[in-house]
């Protein structure tokens, strides 16, 4: 199937490694330009070099994504670099540690993990608008989470609500930009086998992979699968959803 996608140009957020990369190598490989946007710099430039040793053309940009002057600068590289921007990827995020209940979370974690997550996702998706509507083509793909589809998780209220947030971004900004033939969607993984993910007890990952119905984990590969096609021309009725991967499990792991 040709997914439209050749000469396109996608800007991918926390794409240094794990499942950003795997957005990279997979869009990249349909012949889409790609822009690296991560905050370690060594992860961008060993990202750039897999890509490019794989005959894909990438470049980086370094800086903390929740920051509009970065993002800005980033789009304005992209612009003149690749003259258009077709793809935006909100990836970037951290994990939940330190767990904590509500009564026992401090306003600072709480206000530090909406911004990562859902600001950072605002700053990036108003930003593309204008040059994707210049093209008349644009696809924002943002990352949700099982943590909120599943009705959240005991310890981790503040991840919860900022993947909410992102869904509600998701479906009201879907509806502005429709008109410009742009689409909006998100994507909410379960647990995906990462090198985050990897640091897990054995004890733990045993019990995420029973607890599914598949037996195992979601794979980079897999998800960068459905961005990829989410990115494509035959996915330009595909607006403001939140598509599920996580193997028939909505909830996560209690213990």
């Amino acid at each position: 199937m040709d997914l439209g996608l050749a000469g396109r140009v996608a800007i991918i957020t926390g794409a240094g490694r794990g499942i950003g990369l795997a957005h990279a190598r997979a869009l990249g490989l349909e012949g889409v330009s790609i822009v690296i946007n991560d905050q370690d710099s060594t992860a961008a430039m060993h990202a750039v070099e897999v890509l490019s040793a794989q005959g894909i053309n990438a470049t980086s940009q370094t800086g903390d994504a929740t920051d509009p002057e970065v993002v800005n600068q980033t789009v304005s590289f992209t612009l003149e670099k690749h003259g258009r921007l077709d793809i935006l990827i909100n990836n970037a995020g951290i994990g939940v540690k330190p767990a904590s209940e509500v009564e026992h979370m401090p306003l600072s974690d709480w206000q530090r993990m909406l911004h990562i997550h859902l600001d950072s996702t605002f700053v990036w998706s108003r930003a593309a608008v204008d040059p994707m509507r210049k093209n008349g083509y644009g696809r924002i793909i943002n990352t949700s989470s099982m943590n909120f589809t599943g009705g959240g998780r005991p310890g981790v209220a503040h991840y919860s609500a900022a993947k909410a947030g992102i869904v509600g971004l998701t479906q009201t900004m879907a509806k502005e930009v429709a008109k410009f033939g742009l689409t909006v969607n998100a994507i909410a993984p379960g647990y995906v086998a990462t090198e985050l993910i990897s640091q897990f007890s054995a004890d733990m990952m045993d019990r995420l992979k029973k607890q599914n119905p598949a037996g195992r984990l979601c794979l980079p590969e897999e998800v960068a699968a459905l961005t990829t096609f989410l990115a494509s021309t035959h996915a330009g009725f595909i607006n403001g959803e939140l598509i599920c991967m996580d193997g028939g499990r909505r909830d996560y792991y209690w213990g």
